[in-house]
């Protein structure tokens, strides 16, 4: 179980890490580009642990899974880029297929 906690902060870490890189300018602007290079290097580093006992495949789908979902949330919250009907649509097969990952399938490491 203290893998997905790992994933977890690995998810959080990836969400500030995207968000600062949309106010980063391409890098032009240093305090947002710091941001998201830590935030990414932060993401990866508790994603290996996470990996230990977590099939790569599974975490990986779980991480970028929810990351979509809630970077979608932060993007439409912060920075006014709501998604239409079909976006929500997808995103939302896309937590279901998340949900069913971690509630009926065998191969999550637990």
């Amino acid at each position: 179980m203290k893998n997905f906690l790992f994933l977890g902060i690995a998810i959080i870490f990836e969400i500030i890490a995207t968000s600062a890189l949309k106010k980063s300018e391409e890098f032009t602007k240093l305090i947002p580009s710091l941001i998201t290079i830590v935030g990414y290097c932060g993401a990866f580093y508790f994603l290996s642990f996470a990996i230990r006992t977590i099939p790569v495949g599974i975490a990986y789908a779980i991480w970028s899974g929810v990351g979509m979902v809630l970077i979608t949330i932060i993007g439409a919250v912060f920075f006014k880029q709501i998604p239409d009907l079909p976006a929500v649509i997808g995103l939302s097969l896309i937590l279901i297929g998340v949900i069913i990952i971690n509630v009926f399938s065998k191969t999550t490491g637990y």
